[in-house]
């Protein structure tokens, strides 16, 4: 909606707001007109209903202003005398209309005196528990909110199983878009599994101050500019969402707005030089490991490698015992009975459950791995001589193709060698042409609400011909630090910065094999409450936290012993 949609819209509630009241101003002992001046009305309001005037401000927040709406609405009734069950439930599920009807049919008497404690136990759970929401969203809204890792894009950086603290506020909290949506969840409502808001009506986009900017080189969340999906890991047809509604992605920002990148060999470049990343950025790239004499799984988890496969021969396998099985197998490379052979993870198949089903399965010695590794640990790896050698994937073929960023045949970039691109700037101005277009034209037409067109060298943009483009927004480029295992901007390209969500700050929970089932849960009691951001090995703060909880408590215990 455009702001004069807003305020036409805006002007309509407060006339609204007029016919509905008018006459309760008058019983109240306020005058009619009360009723009609905006944000006047709201103020005289909160005087009738008793209540503090910071209410007031509630009632602008977006998501926070249905649930005051539908208190305030309450609060009226009360005031007017109409306490009962029904009363509450008509006016609630007419919107409001149900006052009006008072206003009109109804003769009410004011309840000036009356009293605003919640007559019953379950009137004051209410009562409380809709403020406990309302704090918890603003919270969640404007200043932070847990997310959790569910892939590893970002291994060894970030784990899977991370939970994280993410800061709104740093970048300046992005107002939610969505005027109408169900708080404290994102796009679905759990177990229901249910859209949690209403396409209509959208906010326009704002985003309050905030105190830095997004660097070079931060993790960042962000939402998914590609979004298409209503849920992770679900295989169904794609949804166009709000942006505030889209999937959060958690990468980390290489390219700011102005940057010029490459990707050479798998490295990134910024303006021709090689990027430096922080200490505790580990940066992991596939190796092709390999050993003429075989390598060894169990060699390879006693130096705490586990991102590989393993291969199994089954000689004897039956129907019984795949579906066994089956739960730790991630493919199956021969379904031939006689020849039956499985792709596990690098925990392998569970030794007791091969005993218990009797069946003889053999692990391949393979003379090469794809490893993910850090390159400390391709270090470390030489120096421990585990393998004949050691060599990092590197795409240097170049065909041109449709599934890298900008999907277009005419380009040849790959996963390793990409670029050079420019990330556009606001206020920045770039000439137009059939060799660039690709590249900015989601950009112009989606992101910066334009009607481009192409016939052969000419372009035009708003029916008007040109060669010239000025950006209206900034704009940045989000990779993972598990280069080869990311789905990110190289495959769908720039991140505006209206999708730019906030900044992870805490790790303040860790749980190792979260995806694998709640048996296989273990705590990783050296990442709680740890720092993302700093240098050196992250220090967990966890000890510190719970040493001031016990004294917190033990001062406690002393100050009421000393009561007594």
């Amino acid at each position: 909606m455009s702001i004069l949609e807003w305020f036409i819209l805006f002007i309509s509630f407060q006339i609204i707001h007029f016919i509905s009241t008018w006459k309760l101003y008058i019983i109240a002992g306020k005058k009619a007109w009360h009723a009609l001046i905006p944000f006047y009305n709201l103020i005289v309001l909160m005087s009738i209903i008793n209540r503090p005037k910071w209410w007031i401000v509630l009632l602008f927040i977006p998501v926070v202003n249905i649930l005051m709406i539908s208190i305030v609405i309450v609060e009226i009734l009360r005031s007017f005398g109409k306490n009962s069950t029904l009363d509450t439930f008509l006016g609630l599920i007419t919107l409001g209309g149900y006052i009006a009807y008072i206003n009109y049919i109804k003769t009410p008497e004011y309840v000036q005196e009356r009293s605003l404690i919640p007559k019953s136990w379950l009137g004051e759970f209410i009562h409380s528990l809709l403020f406990a929401i309302i704090a918890a969203t603003l919270v969640h809204n404007y200043f932070f909110q847990p997310y959790i890792i569910p892939t590893g894009s970002l291994e060894k950086s970030l784990l899977i199983g991370d939970f994280l603290i993410v800061s709104k506020f740093h970048y300046g909290a992005r107002t939610p878009t969505t005027a109408i949506s169900f708080p404290m969840v994102h796009d679905t409502i759990p177990i229901l599994k249910i859209r949690s808001y209403l396409k209509l009506p959208q906010l326009p986009y704002f985003r309050l101050p905030g105190f830095q900017k997004v660097k070079r080189n931060e993790i960042v969340v962000f939402s998914w500019p590609a979004d298409t999906v209503r849920q992770f890991f679900v295989k169904e047809k794609g949804v166009k969402k709000p942006i505030d509604k889209k999937s959060n992605y958690v990468k980390r920002c290489l390219g700011v707005p102005g940057d010029t990148l490459e990707i050479i060999n798998g490295f990134v470049h910024i303006d021709g030089e090689k990027t430096v990343l922080p200490d505790r950025a580990k940066t992991q790239y596939t190796f092709y490991c390999y050993n003429s004499k075989g390598i060894s799984s169990k060699k390879l988890i006693e130096n705490k490698l586990e991102d590989f496969t393993r291969k199994y021969k089954i000689k004897n396998i039956t129907q019984s015992n795949y579906k066994a099985l089956k739960p730790y197998l991630i493919g199956i490379l021969s379904n031939d009975v006689d020849d039956f052979i499985v792709l596990t993870k690098s925990a392998g198949l569970p030794i007791k459950l091969i005993r218990k089903l009797g069946v003889n399965a053999i692990e391949f010695l393979e003379k090469r791995k794809n490893l993910t590794l850090s390159l400390e640990e391709v270090y470390r790896l030489n120096e421990l001589k585990l393998f004949d050698s050691i060599v990092q994937k590197n795409s240097i073929e170049k065909t041109f193709n449709t599934s890298l960023f900008p999907n277009n045949i005419q380009f040849d970039w790959n996963e390793d060698n990409f670029g050079p691109i420019l990330i556009p700037k606001k206020e920045m101005s770039i000439d137009l042409n059939v060799k660039n277009i690709a590249l900015y034209k989601k950009i112009i037409k989606d992101y910066e609400k334009n009607i481009i067109t192409q016939k052969g060298d000419v372009i035009s943009i708003n029916g008007k011909e040109t060669n010239r483009y000025t950006f209206k927004k900034n704009y940045y480029w989000m990779m993972g630090d598990n280069r080869h295992k990311s789905e990110d901007s190289r495959f769908w390209g720039f991140v505006p910065e209206d999708h730019i969500v906030g900044k992870p700050v805490l790790i303040w929970f860790s749980v190792k094999g979260i995806n694998d089932g709640i048996k296989n849960w273990s705590i990783r009691w050296d990442r709680l409450m740890t720092t993302v951001k700093g240098t050196g090995k992250p220090i967990s703060f966890f000890p510190y936290f719970i040493g001031a909880i016990l004294l917190w408590q033990l001062i406690i215990f002393i100050n009421k012993k000393n009561i007594k």
